[in-house]
């Protein structure tokens, strides 16, 4: 080897650890994670942190993740969608139900948009589950045969119960999937024997009219249908079926948390977590309009005992046996 090559050689190996580093450095993702109430939500957070350390992700090793939190306040989520565009993430997780992908949705219409949202069809964000279209994808969490399950673990827990509430917000889903969980809930109370009686709540302000309207045709139990609205006045919800003792079943285990007697749905854990799995394709390459959104796999029974007692029920142990967290 002559003086030439010998200092072609070293410059060659000099360079290949530049190289290497360059070409690390050009790995490294940067996510976007829009939240209404990022506080709220820590443990979908973790969920679907976790989901990305299962597909060798890592914070500050390939993936930056860009947080963007409204802390409550809706108005203020546009404006940081915009910052998240502005920086030119490479795609965006939006949480919030169908709320955090709409912002994210008027944000851009080019940066892929990841969700966990209820009603994806009926509510715009895609154009059909087996082909979204658009940047937008992920997956559902509601179903209209969760309807009859709900109203089903709800006659097994209160055997005597022959007129239930279901309570709905009619714009809270789109028409053909509102539509569908009315024909379930109507033919899911006559098969178990109980008289259905459906009340409407457009608005928070309708809720004590809505629960008046209730005990007023004696209902003797309620089940809620699913609605951003009512997620976010839970506390509020479980208030008045305590107060005018009603023994309900809800979507989500964020009633049972606040003191409501039972929930069963999606676990929403369980959908941030296969979130990531979306991410994942998404950063190698695949486009969000070709991934079918999916549905959910992982369901929930929470069973609050404290509410069972001061109702006067005694839950049926085959009832306790399903549950996968009973509150104490």
């Amino acid at each position: 080897m002559d003086r030439r090559d010998t200092v072609l050689a070293l410059l060659a190996l000099g360079a290949a650890p530049l190289a290497a580093e360059a070409q690390q450095v050009a790995k490294v993702a940067r996510i976007g994670y829009l939240s209404p109430h990022l506080a709220a939500g820590l443990h979908l957070r973790d969920a679907f942190l976790q989901g990305l350390r299962d597909l060798g992700y890592g914070e500050g090793r390939n993936i930056v993740i860009e947080y963007r939190d409204a802390e409550g306040k809706r108005e203020r989520l546009p404006a940081l969608a915009a910052e998240l565009v502005a920086l030119k993430v490479d795609v965006i997780l939006a949480e919030g139900g169908t709320l955090g992908p709409r912002v994210a949705m008027q944000a851009t219409t080019t940066i892929p948009i990841v969700f966990a949202a209820g009603d994806p069809v009926g509510s715009g964000l895609v154009t059909s589950l087996a082909r979204p279209g658009g940047n937008v994808t992920g997956l559902s969490s509601i179903g209209p045969e969760l309807v009859g399950k709900r109203l089903e673990l709800l006659k097994q827990a209160v055997p005597g119960v022959d007129r239930v509430a279901i309570l709905r917000q009619p714009v809270a889903l789109g028409e053909r999937t509102a539509m569908d969980m009315l024909k379930v809930a109507d033919a899911a109370a006559r098969a178990l024997g109980v008289q259905p009686q459906f009340v409407e709540a457009r608005d928070p302000d309708e809720l004590a009219r809505a629960f008046s309207d209730m005990t007023s045709a004696r209902a003797g139990a309620l089940t809620v249908l699913p609605a951003n609205m009512f997620l976010r006045e839970h506390r509020r919800l479980v208030d008045l079926a305590a107060k005018n003792r009603l023994p309900a079943v809800y979507t989500s285990r964020d009633f049972v948390d606040a003191g409501g007697l039972m929930s069963y749905g999606a676990n929403q854990a369980d959908l941030f977590r296969r979130a990531a799995t979306y991410v994942d394709k998404i950063l190698k390459g695949a486009k969000p309009g070709d991934l079918p959104v999916e549905h959910p796999t992982k369901f929930e029974l929470v069973i609050n005992l404290k509410t069972a007692k001061a109702l006067g029920l005694t839950i049926p142990q085959s009832v306790l046996a399903h549950a996968d967290e009973v509150i104490r």
